[in-house]
Parts: C-alpha cells; sequence; structure tokens
C-alpha cells in the first residue's frame, strides 16, 4: 500500500499483542478472526478431538491462516481447565454454539470473567442469546429469509438464493468483529469486558436499510426487482452482451447517465435518466439492452474503459482474481494450495502477509499449553487421556 504522508506510521500490526480464543467452526466466526488474525492477533484454533471444524481443506486454508490450532476435549473437566488456562491470558474468546452450551460446558461469560475479568467474550448465533428463536438451527438463506433481505433478491417474483452468505459474512464476521472490537477497546479502558452477543439474522435485519427506505416512504416495499437498486431504473441494471456475459451499469447519478449515453451515442436517452413510469422505464431497457446485446463483452469493456460512467464487466471470480485493480491493490496472493484473497483492510505501517498458512487440526496444542503453564508430564497425562489432540 502507498499512503503519502509526513506522519511517521507505526511499524506493528494494530492488533500485535491480542490473544484471540476462537471455538467457532465452518464460516462465520473463522471469519471473523481471520480478519483479526491477519490485523496482528494471535488467534488461537480450539477444535475438538473428534470431527473437529469440518469445514472442507480449500475452506480451511483460506480461513484459517495466520492461526495456531489447538484440539481440545471440552466434554472432559480437564479440558475446561485447560480452557480456562488459555483464558486467564486472553484478551478474547469467540464461540458459535447454541445458547447455554458454554455455560453447561462451564466455561460461559461469567465462569470465564470471573477468571479474567478484561475477557471480552463473543457469542455468534443465528438468532441471538434471547428470544422464541434462539435455539432454532438456522443457515444463512433462513437468516436472510426472515429479516427480509431474501424476499427482496430475484425478479418477477422468485426469490434468488446469494452465492455470497449474506447473514454469515456480515453479520457472523463482520458484526461480531465490530462489536467485540469495541468491547476490546473499552475494556483498555476501563479494564473490564464485556459479552457481546450477535445474532446473524439481527445483522441481516438491521442492513435491509434500502427496503426499510421504501417501506418508511411508501408504506410497503416493493416486489424484488421493482425497487431502484434492485432493478426498476434502466440506469442501474444488468445487460447481457453478444457473447452471453454480462455488462453491469451503474449510472444512478445524471452526470454518470449523460456520459453513459454519450458513448453508446444513445444522447437522445439523457432526458429518460429517471423514467416516469414502469411502461417508460421498460422501453428506455429494451432500447439499452439491444445496443448493449449488438456486441460482446470485450468490445464494451474496451469502449468504457476510460470512460467516467459507471460501467463495469460482470466478472467470473477466476478472472477478478486476475484483474490489474485487484493485483495493483495486492488483493491476491499466489501461495501453496491456491490463491488467498488478502485482507481487504490496508494502513499505514501495516503491510498484509501470510505469516503462517492454516494449521493442522492440532499442530501447536503442546505448545499453547506449555505457553498456559502446562509442563511435558502434564501435557503426555492429557493427551493419554485423550483431552488434548
Amino acid at each position: 500500500m502507498t499512503n503519502d504522508t509526513a506522519i511517521p506510521a507505526p511499524s506493528r500490526a494494530p492488533l500485535a499483542g491480542v490473544r484471540v480464543l476462537d471455538l467457532t467452526r465452518l464460516l462465520p466466526g473463522p471469519v471473523c478472526t481471520l480478519h483479526l488474525a491477519d490485523l496482528g492477533a494471535d488467534v488461537v484454533k480450539i477444535e475438538d478431538t473428534g470431527a473437529g471444524d469440518y469445514a472442507a481443506p480449500p475452506l480451511r486454508a483460506l480461513v484459517h491462516r495466520n492461526k495456531r490450532a489447538l484440539r481440545l476435549d471440552l466434554k472432559q473437566p480437564a479440558g475446561v481447565e485447560a480452557l480456562k488456562a488459555l483464558a486467564r491470558t486472553a484478551d478474547v474468546l469467540v464461540e458459535g454454539f447454541r445458547p447455554g452450551v458454554m455455560d453447561r460446558l462451564g466455561a460461559g461469560y461469567a465462569a470465564l470473567a470471573g477468571i479474567n475479568p478484561r475477557l471480552v467474550f463473543c457469542s455468534i448465533t443465528g438468532y441471538g442469546q434471547n428470544g422464541p428463536m434462539r435455539d432454532a438451527p438456522g443457515h444463512d438463506l433462513n437468516y436472510c429469509a426472515l429479516a427480509g433481505v431474501t424476499e427482496q433478491i430475484g425478479q418477477g417474483g422468485q426469490p434468488a438464493l446469494s452465492n455470497l452468505p449474506i447473514a454469515d459474512l456480515m453479520g457472523g464476521a463482520l458484526t461480531s468483529a465490530m462489536g467485540l472490537l469495541a468491547a476490546l477497546f473499552d475494556a483498555g479502558r476501563t479494564g473490564r469486558g464485556r459479552h457481546v452477543d450477535i445474532a446473524m439474522a439481527d445483522a441481516a435485519l438491521a442492513h435491509n436499510l434500502v427496503a426499510m427506505v421504501t417501506l418508511n416512504g411508501h408504506g410497503a416495499t416493493r416486489p424484488a426487482g421493482a425497487d431502484k437498486l434492485s432493478g426498476a431504473l434502466p440506469c442501474y441494471g444488468l445487460y447481457r452482451t453478444q457473447d452471453g456475459r454480462h455488462l453491469a451499469v451503474g449510472a444512478l447519478e445524471r452526470k454518470f447517465w449523460d456520459g453513459f449515453c454519450e458513448t453508446i451515442a444513445r444522447p437522445d436517452l439523457k432526458a429518460r435518466h429517471l423514467p416516469a413510469s414502469p411502461a417508460e422505464a421498460d422501453a428506455v431497457r429494451a432500447d439499452v439492452a439491444e445496443l448493449i446485446a449488438s456486441k460482446p463483452l470485450a468490445h464494451w469493456q474496451e469502449v468504457f474503459a476510460d470512460n467516467d460512467c459507471c460501467v463495469t464487466p460482470v466478472l467470473r471470480l477466476d478472472e477478478s482474481l486476475d484483474t490489474p485493480q485487484f493485483r495493483a491493490r495486492r488483493m491476491v496472493l499466489d501461495a501453496p494450495g491456491g490463491a488467498q484473497l488478502a485482507s481487504p483492510v490496508q494502513m499505514s505501517g501495516h503491510a498484509f502477509e501470510v505469516r503462517r498458512p492454516a494449521p493442522r487440526p492440532g499442530e501447536h496444542s503442546d505448545e499453547l499449553l506449555a505457553e498456559a503453564g502446562y509442563t511435558a508430564e502434564q501435557l503426555a497425562a492429557l493427551r493419554a487421556s485423550g483431552v488434548v489432540a
């Protein structure tokens, strides 16, 4: 990252020295702690001695880099004691069990805060620690559906699925990171941690702002594909090209629409930027669609390359990884086993790096427990009893 500033920048990672215990699995929690690890936190991935984190190897490679790994059986009292030993010097613990599980294990917030008052304890669940659905199972689709998000995605009255897990990542990962970092900042001032309660359904609802604007302004939401950002406006949509690809036109502002119309040699469409009726919108969209469909995507990429009107190609991910923009931002790193997506947080004095690849399950068990004060004899006994693997 290039940052032209006369102020000397810090030379260490912003979360250096922060210890995070990660008891989550699959996607939401691991991505939350991935962001923390990429910013320099010492993240310890703790999984059970049985199935462990059953994420597929390619996912594990992406979301567990820069972490250390420990396998611990929390169903045995000695396993809980080992977790408590780790928690004594930890700053953050992130867990993704159903409400009450950590308490039943004897390792809930109250128990661990009694050992380490500064500990920030973050619980990530689908529906939160209270409410009639607190114990209900769910996945990203369920959280988005309940929060009115899924109903707004799609065309022609048919909701659509997204391959980007919105609630998992925006709620389980980013909202959790925001909440626990706020609590961590406050713990630095007060010496007291907090229990951070994150519900992925809450996060989906809290960010469903465009539909909420329509509801508050008009008394009802519009059907999927019929709101300003979901397909109602010809200046903001996707157009099929001659070769079956698509062009994303995001010319919402009048100046961008004017530039778009000039570029496609249709200045007569400038005045129809915001059509007065659905019928007029359909007519403008049809004119634009016919024109875009007359040439392949490569043609339009060249035409719009230097035009300031918010038009981009709809790329496959493999194409995205090789775009000059993402390469210039160093967002893609070539690594053994496949490309790595870099941290999206860039700041002065800190350069993202893969300090260590994703660990094998339990790769650092002995090392971590030794740091917590266990002797070689105690570690051997824990292994013999199946508490540690």
